[in-house]
């Protein structure tokens, strides 16, 4: 699976791109929305492939160029931060739904170099550039209840 994120402005509108591969099949996933980082598409490309798998205990190898995603699951940060009860996370909406799909699978991340000479990487990035410039952007809800709650604090 290659997934990729992109923001114009952060925040700003963003898309996500999701190209999943297993032997002879492919198929490619994008979304965008009005309002929203980078960081929160890279890791919703993640969720939105690992959403599409059609049964549990894959064995799934995630090929990002998003060191925030992939070092949160490889070096385990992400387990602390839900020990903590994900208190002053961010995105802990996405990385708690991340979890529950994460423990479903057999899950390993390689991070890649973006915009380098990875076709499929290069292509994800594509993907998710159209869906951020796409007609019917979604609200991303999550990041605008969390922005409510920095403003209320």
């Amino acid at each position: 699976m290659y997934t990729d994120g992109a923001a114009s402005g952060n925040p700003g509108p963003g898309g996500y791109g999701v190209v999943l591969i297993s032997g002879p099949h492919r198929k490619e996933l994008s979304q965008g929305y009005r309002h929203t980082t980078n960081n929160r598409m890279e890791l919703m490309a993640v969720i939105a492939g690992l959403e599409a798998l059609k049964k549990e205990g894959c064995h799934v190898t995630i090929y990002t160029d998003s060191r925030y995603v992939a070092d949160a699951v490889e070096k385990g940060w992400l387990f602390t931060w839900k020990q903590k009860g994900f208190k002053k996370t961010k995105n802990a909406d996405l990385w708690a739904k991340f979890l529950t799909l994460y423990r479903k699978h057999h899950v390993k991340f390689i991070w890649i170099k973006g915009h380098q000479d990875n076709a499929e990487n290069n292509h994800c990035d594509k993907l998710a550039v159209a869906a951020s410039h796409s007609f019917n952007l979604q609200e991303d809800e999550g990041f605008i209840a969390a922005r409510g709650e920095e403003t209320a604090s």
